[in-house]
């Protein structure tokens, strides 16, 4: 067996070696983590047939769980856009609150959507209001954008079932349900603060127009808002429909908890509960009534809604895949012994493991970029060193928004989102710094602040 120190180094130099591949090669994130993992098997002297059952361990342990979870998701989420759920949740919810109070429509309708729907088509899909709001009251783009960014940057990072928190709720072993509280709990306060609150600072210190080349789609939009019989409007899915759709899978997980927790287990209701609240269930009976409701119902032909679902397994391949293939990182750490090392140098140094996992998930997401591929490898640390301590199901739970808090921190030049707002709102890499940096960065230590303060009671 290699010395405790060396562990150490070999843990390093596998973060480090991860992190050149992804950033300076440009190598795909599924095959840099393989190559890691298996450097890290040779490098700690295990055999070949050991490094190769660790592989199918942790990717068939990992896939397991989060692949049918991720599919399912995807394909409920591409129906929910196309057929235009995201553009009613919003317009409705502005509607209803009100022009001055619009920041905190779009803040919470920025974490409803972005729930089944990926952060940058939420973003794609409701720019366009955004430019309208806009164009009406010539306030600031970043006093309406900000508000919603934060909504959207919250939900794709804390709250399931989009893949981030599925996957590290999967390698750490967190309860979704208990998951899915905590994040509401640590995201709501996060999007408040990081919203409305600093959207209405940053849009006195930066004012940002329409963009010229988005001028003219801003002006067909407002028109068509403001016409008697109103298209847009009126081809839209029905406002009850799309928020009941969307919450029906976090329900049924909830109650799934709920009913582990407070009913016996010879219960007949709780078995129920139980199954229907499991992932897999929950997620089945929420994307066949989209399926019905938003495809069917709208006149979408089998064919329409075989194509749409497809497209939607695209991206969630690559997502499936690099969290599979974290998972199998995260196993060689254990097999190898480094994550007993880990604990034990947390121990004598008194590092509390929410501070750990923060640290290591913001290090990770400054120095590469993808929030997703951070989560993965800071969970990846973090899940060796849950078998040392005592954890209660809601502490681990806590870890997994840890991790997404620091996973969210700080999103700059080497993050795709940080290109794409600053191509849709039309500012320069230091106005994109100053909101959106700062934004995410907000979003980051509100969650985490939330994370200590709860974990004091867990």
């Amino acid at each position: 067996m290699a010395s405790s120190s060396w562990l150490v180094i070999v843990a390093v130099l596998g973060v480090a070696v991860l992190l050149f591949l992804v950033m300076k090669t440009k190598l795909q994130a599924f095959i840099a983590l393989i190559v890691v993992s298996f450097l890290v098997g040779l490098a700690v002297g295990m055999s070949p047939e050991d490094i190769i059952a660790t592989f199918e361990k942790g990717m068939g342990g990992t896939l397991a769980f989060i692949a049918i979870i991720i599919g399912l998701g995807a394909m409920f989420g591409e129906i929910l856009n196309v057929s235009g759920g995201a553009e009613r949740l919003a317009l409705t919810m502005l509607d209803k609150f009100g022009e001055k109070r619009s920041p905190w429509a779009l803040g919470l309708a920025g974490i409803i959507i972005s729930i089944p729907v990926f952060l940058d088509v939420a973003l794609v899909i409701l720019i366009p209001i955004l430019y309208s709001l806009q164009r009406k009251t010539n306030k600031s783009l970043l006093y309406y954008g900000i508000p919603l960014l934060a909504g959207l940057v919250v939900a794709h990072g804390m709250v399931p079932p989009t893949p981030g928190p599925i996957a590290a709720a999967s390698i750490i072993g967190a309860d979704l349900g208990w998951v899915i509280l905590f994040g509401v709990l640590a995201g709501i306060p996060a999007m408040i603060l990081a919203g409305p609150f600093f959207g209405s600072y940053i849009s006195k210190k930066i004012y940002i127009g329409v963009p010229e080349a988005m001028r003219e789609q801003a002006a067909s939009l407002a028109d068509l808002q403001e016409s008697e019989q109103p298209p847009f409007k009126k081809e839209l899915p029905s406002f009850i429909n799309v928020i009941s759709i969307i919450l029906l899978p976090l329900v049924l997980i909830l109650s799934n908890t709920l009913a582990d927790l407070l009913l016996a287990e010879e219960n007949t209701l709780r078995n129920i509960l139980v199954f229907i609240g499991h992932p897999f269930v929950a997620l089945t009976i929420t994307t066949l009534l989209t399926l019905y409701i938003f495809g069917i119902r709208k006149g979408y032909s089998k064919h329409d809604i075989q194509k749409i679902t497809t497209k939607a397994l695209e991206p969630a391949g690559i997502i499936i895949l690099v969290t599979g293939a974290g998972g199998v990182f995260g196993e060689m750490l254990i097999a190898s012994g480094i994550g007993d090392i880990l604990a034990n140098a947390m121990e004598k140094t008194d590092i509390p493991i929410v501070i750990f996992a923060f640290i290591t998930a913001a290090l990770i997401r400054i120095a590469q970029g993808s929030v997703t591929v951070s989560m993965v490898t800071a969970s990846s640390m973090v899940a060796p060193l849950t078998a040392t301590y005592d954890l209660s199901e809601p502490m681990m739970a806590i870890l997994v928004i840890t991790v997404a808090s620091g996973a969210t921190i700080a999103s700059h030049v080497n993050d795709s989102g940080f290109w794409m707002v600053s191509r849709y709102f039309g500012m320069n890499e230091s106005e994109t710094l100053k909101s959106w940096t700062v934004m995410s960065t907000i979003v980051a230590f509100v969650g985490f602040a939330v994370c200590l303060a709860i974990s004091l009671f867990v």
